[in-house]
């Protein structure tokens, strides 16, 4: 599928990182930002540089895969030094206790290991929940306006650093839709509620990014999250770093990567229809490594793949298409074995659909929009998103007649 846009081409470089050893980890970040042109045509000096980590709460420790890697926000910090900016590294993120450390009020960017590298980088961390937001317009595809964290806009410059994973409902999250960190927790659930279809929620996400668009962003691909990401899922070793001033972009060929073709995933699409940035691949240029010699096979996405990527779109009538979409259910569940009765997944519901009982989480399923916020949230693993027996079947009489219906399909519609 090909989408017009008429921005200029951008680059996205890719560079080899084997793991998080911090020199090499540093190399990788350097030649990125030297094949895009060198931070000096980004950043002047004295500038203020916010830059917009994913923290995904509640917090975890760096080897989960969940995070930024620590090692990974160091090396990119340690560039930025060299421009003479003013740096603060930040997210939103709570203090409730946590799985790792149970006291009261717990350090989560102590948890990741971020404030230590902050510490040793003499730059200032910020948790963006206690700066502020402030009320912002946006000429958004569903919103007109929007909370976003001050620090953020009050920068000279916003360098994201998301996270190479899978994502239930956006299906990957990487520059775009880690921007979605930069609103208030109160309004990202509120959102997961009124806007819990997958078209709607994706646009959103793209309505967030529009408002709070980054400067420069570098993705940490070097160990990457499969499956039932973005808290649950496996590792999965990808050995990458990419950069670009065209977020779009990065997403585009990360997405490549991984074996998506990139205008197929929502996010990318609606910023690339918005011109937001650039998401056909034909008109990126790449610098670095070619995709062909760092893209992988096998990668594993979620079990809801089916409803973010639908293959009849582009081919049904939309009534026929919303009907298949319909039978697509997949929905949370609690494995008893393993919860621990933390209350995570209660506090982060939109509707309220989940109570604990004598100490284990159970979803009411009548209530539950299935935004699968309970699996994102759940550091034990003992939420599972899995497709019911209706999405069986009708997979399997999809792949007998497929053939059959797209030559009717393409014949009469």
């Amino acid at each position: 599928m090909t989408v017009k846009n008429t921005l200029p081409t951008p680059v996205v470089s890719i560079s080899k990182a084997d793991d998080y050893r911090y020199t090499d980890v540093y190399k990788a970040v350097e030649n990125c930002l030297e094949l895009i042109g060198g931070l000096d045509k980004i950043i002047r000096r004295g500038d203020n540089v916010f830059v917009k980590i994913n923290h995904l709460a509640p917090s975890s420790p760096p080897e989960r895969g969940i995070v930024t890697h620590p090692v990974f926000v160091k090396a990119v910090v340690e560039n930025l030094k060299t421009t003479g900016a003013r740096i603060t590294v930040g997210d939103d993120i709570g203090t409730e206790p946590l799985l790792y450390s149970d006291p009261e009020g717990v350090d989560g960017f102590q948890i990741s290991g971020i404030r230590q590298v902050c510490e040793e980088s003499g730059v200032e961390l910020c948790n963006i929940r206690e700066t502020g937001f402030i009320e912002t317009s946006c000429d958004g595809l569903i919103l007109d306006q929007l909370h976003v964290s001050k620090t953020a806009l009050d920068a000279d410059i916003i360098v994201n650093l998301p996270k190479l994973k899978t994502h239930a409902l956006a299906i990957y999250t990487g520059g775009i839709k880690n921007m979605f960190g930069a609103i208030p927790k109160g309004d990202r659930i509120r959102y997961h509620e009124r806007y819990n279809g997958i078209e709607a929620f994706n646009q959103l996400l793209v309505d967030v990014f529009s408002a709070v668009k980054p400067h420069l962003t570098i993705l940490d691909g070097i160990i990457a999250m499969e499956g039932k990401g973005p808290a649950g899922g496996s590792l999965r070793k990808l050995g990458i770093v990419l950069a670009s001033q065209d977020a779009v972009a990065l997403d585009a060929v990360a997405t490549k990567i991984i074996g998506l073709e990139p205008l197929t995933v929502l996010t990318t699409k609606y910023a690339h229809q918005k011109g937001l940035g650039i998401g056909d691949l034909q008109n990126i240029e790449i610098k670095g490594e070619r995709i062909s010699d760092v893209a992988v096979t096998s990668f594993k996405f979620p079990p809801t793949r089916g409803r973010t990527i639908g293959v009849f779109e582009s081919k049904l009538p939309v009534f026929i298409a919303n009907f298949i979409n319909n039978l697509n259910v997949i929905k949370p569940r609690v494995i008893g074995r393993l919860c621990a009765g933390c209350f995570e997944c209660r506090k982060t519901c939109p509707v309220n659909a989940i109570s604990v009982v004598n100490d284990k989480a159970s979803i009411n399923q009548r209530v539950c929009i299935t935004c699968y916020c309970c699996h994102e949230v759940c550091r034990y693993n003992a939420i599972e998103i899995k497709q019911v027996l209706t999405k069986k079947i009708l997979v399997f009489s999809i792949n007998m007649l497929r053939s059959g219906i797209s030559r009717i399909v393409t014949k009469f519609f």
